[in-house]
């Protein structure tokens, strides 16, 4: 069974997801930080991989991005990085990045690859849902590979539909129609929004990102939905710590625990 599949089934609610990029701080940081982030707690790992121009991501983020580029991260190196991710965790990790450069790597090569090292899904922002249905579903269901598309306010309750129909895995549901950034609360448009979705009863679960960082906006994410995702600020965190195991640790519980 996908690793995700078996999460959200034991799994239904508080759902931490932690994303980071590859090669951020430091290159070689990646499955430290994957292995730090399974022993502190996280339910779910979000690697990005870095690109020069992440459109939906905010300055903290594409801050990381191109320190990776610049460490000379690439989806090969990243690929080489992650061989021995399954002697080391059994946590599910999905890979999110942009189009061009999984063509530019090839599509079969990254599926094959993704496959190799145990990764479970994709989450592929600009790639179009005609697209992914007419050119990469067969690809991705050959190699066991779950793609996840995104949905914001903006969606409208058909096209919710279609990517609920054509998602596998989880849905992720951007929180506004902004890029990303912690934020320090959540507002009565936000909160209308989920309840508008939630009461849609999609059959895939649902993950909340996009101003997610702290234990009040956690929680209050995880009331309509099964769990949320955190960037940015799990970002900053890295871009400060001295002791990489031991802050990812105070940080996750922070989260999850509000201690």
């Amino acid at each position: 069974m996908n690793r995700i599949d078996r999460l959200f089934q034991e799994k239904q609610h508080d759902i931490l997801n932690v994303y980071f990029t590859a090669g951020y701080p430091q290159l070689e940081d990646t499955m430290h930080i994957i292995t730090a982030l399974d022993k502190a707690g996280a339910d779910l790992i979000e690697i990005g991989m870095p690109y020069s121009d992440p459109v939906a991501d905010g300055p903290t983020i594409q801050a990381s991005n191109q320190t990776a580029l610049d460490n000379g991260m690439t989806i090969h190196k990243l690929f080489e990085q992650l061989k021995t991710l399954r002697q080391k965790s059994d946590i599910p990790v999905v890979l999110m990045g942009y189009v061009n450069p999984v063509v530019q790597y090839g599509l079969e090569r990254f599926c094959m690859a993704c496959a190799e090292v145990g990764i479970d899904g994709v989450i592929l922002p600009d790639l179009p849902m005609q697209e992914y249905v007419e050119e990469y579903k067969t690809v991705f269901e050959k190699h066991g590979l779950h793609n996840v598309f995104l949905i914001s306010p903006q969606t409208s309750e058909e096209r919710i539909r279609q990517i609920d129909e054509n998602s596998s895995g989880f849905i992720y549901m951007v929180s506004s129609s902004s890029i990303t950034g912690a934020k320090t609360d959540i507002t009565e448009g936000q909160r209308a929004y989920f309840k508008r979705v939630e009461d849609m009863q999609l059959k895939n679960p649902r993950l909340i990102g996009f101003g997610i960082s702290n234990h009040e906006t956690f929680k209050e994410a995880c009331s309509s939905a099964s769990g949320a995702i955190i960037g940015s600020a799990f970002i900053k965190l890295l871009a400060d710590s001295k002791d990489l195991e031991g802050d990812i640790n105070r940080f996750v519980k922070s989260v999850k625990e509000g201690k």
